[in-house]
């Protein structure tokens, strides 16, 4: 009750900031609260400039840093808000007034146990960028290397509890009132973003992912990652070298130092080709901002807070989803989705088929660089509603940077599409890890594994086989006694299956 309470009071105060910026609409439109939300729409200011998106971004920002992170998590969902809003808040900026460099020193200090007059031999006191968990400061350290220091904000870790927990609140009430809603997974949406926010106020984890990063691209310098400086880190605390290099959305900057535009999107398609298809594991937040190009013509990131991962089967499915698209296959397409398990009992696959053509067969045979696969990607996810397909979370982010990426390539080259300069790439893979021998490799894979769980499985069934027998439910004595006479038996059906998997391989084969 005083949970309900609680939150019943802090929506009242988000309700009178979101209508003091005419930002109701998300509320409206999910009829979650109607009767707050008609109050405060009564209360509202009217006429406030700006579309729907715009309004709903300024209003977050007044409401704290964690209403900032959930509105860059709202812009993956097209199909929740709507294109329009999506791209609007797509553009919020993760930017706060930056608290007093007394405090930074005093974390820095508490966090590394040692006085900063021993670890840098200089410190600036102004902040380069203030974000709504942590601001970064420049320093040199006592050995003389440049570095950026990052620092969380004071009580960061409170504040952002305390909203989750009105977040969850929310989600959980939607799932109560709204069944329309309750494919959206909003409560499943909350938890991977208390788990990504958590993750990313533990900066011990943002450097432990830049490090996997660099190691990644160890062998291609296309692609920098700053060193972390573990000695003059922490929880808390984040030291890593600093790079420099020109922002990658500067077109004229990039133009006079003498960089080949088609030269830099190229080395941008391929890095993120890598991250996502070979190694599963991606910069989760590739704006701008945290992306420039230095001398070489090679890429510099910062900011690995949020990162993801797609595992070898989600690339897989992606992979046929996507030589499906292009082959203009869409029962196979729709077919994908079911092998994926995203789409659920029900639907006949062939309605989804016609759904999915729908939606492709507008951009079929045209040029490439007219054709935006991010868009593409947000009209699908739009079908999951006439179909009640649960949404997919890990899909979210990926979604959300081919959007970023899809931004920067226009504003670099807009007759140029940046997927185009990676289609190489991502021919040789699906040839590599989708073609017959790839599936017959990925088969023998299966059955290896089958094969492993199979002395588990028996044992299990033994052992379900006694408990019911001594719980005096009905059981063939003789299916005992086999089983406690020849163990060896099971032994016997491996070598079987070892046979009849060997036998397949060679007719496969021949």
């Amino acid at each position: 009750m005083t949970q309900s309470l609680r939150t019943l009071w802090r929506l009242c105060r988000i309700l009178r900031t979101l209508a003091r910026h005419d930002a109701l609409t998300p509320l409206q439109n999910s009829q979650l609260a109607p009767g707050l939300v008609w109050v405060a729409q009564i209360l509202s200011r009217r006429n406030v400039a700006g579309r729907a998106g715009q309004k709903l971004a300024r209003a977050l920002v007044e409401l704290g840093p964690s209403f900032v992170k959930f509105g860059q998590v709202l812009s993956t969902r097209a199909d929740l808000i709507g294109e329009e809003m999506a791209k609007d808040l797509s553009d919020l900026q993760d930017r706060l007034p930056p608290f007093d460099a007394a405090h930074a020193r005093e974390i820095l200090e508490s966090e590394l146990d040692c006085s900063i007059h021993d670890l840098f031999a200089s410190f600036e006191n102004k902040p380069v960028s203030a974000a709504s968990i942590a601001q970064v400061h420049m320093a040199i350290t006592s050995e003389g290397d440049e570095v950026a220091v990052k620092i969380l904000r004071p009580g960061i870790e409170r504040d952002f509890e305390r909203d989750l927990a009105f977040f969850f609140s929310l989600a959980e009430l939607a799932e109560r009132t709204q069944p329309k809603l309750r494919r959206l997974r909003p409560t499943e949406v909350v938890q991977l973003f208390a788990d990504t926010v958590r993750l990313e106020m533990d900066l011990r984890m943002e450097g432990a992912a830049a490090t996997e990063l660099a190691e990644n691209f160890a062998d291609d310098p296309s692609y920098r990652v700053p060193a972390i400086d573990w000695t003059r880190s922490s929880k808390r605390v984040l030291t890593m070298g600093r790079l420099s290099g020109i922002p990658i959305d500067d077109r004229q900057a990039l133009l006079e130092q003498g960089h080949d535009l088609t030269a830099v999107l190229t080395t941008a398609a391929e890095v993120f080709f890598h991250q996502v298809f070979r190694d599963g594991f991606f910069h989760g937040d590739q704006h701008p901002g945290n992306m420039s190009i230095d001398p070489e013509g090679h890429i510099i990131a910062v900011d690995f807070g949020i990162m993801g991962r797609l595992d070898l089967r989600t690339r897989r499915y992606l992979a046929d989803m996507l030589v499906a698209t292009l082959q203009r296959d869409y029962q196979r397409l729709a077919q994908v989705h079911v092998e994926a398990g995203f789409l659920p009992p029900g639907p006949a696959p062939a309605s989804f088929a016609q759904a999915l053509r729908a939606v492709c067969d507008p951009i079929a045979g045209r040029p490439l660089r007219d054709i935006s696969f991010a868009r593409l990607l947000a009209q699908l996810l739009q079908l999951t509603e006439a179909f009640n397909m649960p949404v997919q979370p890990q899909l979210l982010l990926l979604q959300k940077n081919m959007l970023m990426a899809e931004g920067i390539s226009r504003q670099l080259s807009p007759d140029l599409n940046i997927w185009t300069l990676a289609q190489p790439l991502i021919e040789n893979w699906i040839r590599e890890n989708r073609g017959p021998d790839a599936r017959l490799r990925e088969g023998a894979e299966q059955l290896a594994t089958s094969l492993e769980r199979l002395p588990h499985t028996l044992a299990n069934l033994e052992s379900v086989i006694q408990k019911a027998a001594h719980e005096g439910l009905p059981v063939d004595p003789e299916i005992l006694k086999k089983l406690r006479d020849n163990r060896a038996g099971r032994w016997q059906v491996i070598a079987l299956w070892i046979g009849l998997a060997l036998l397949g391989l060679i007719v496969l084969t021949t």
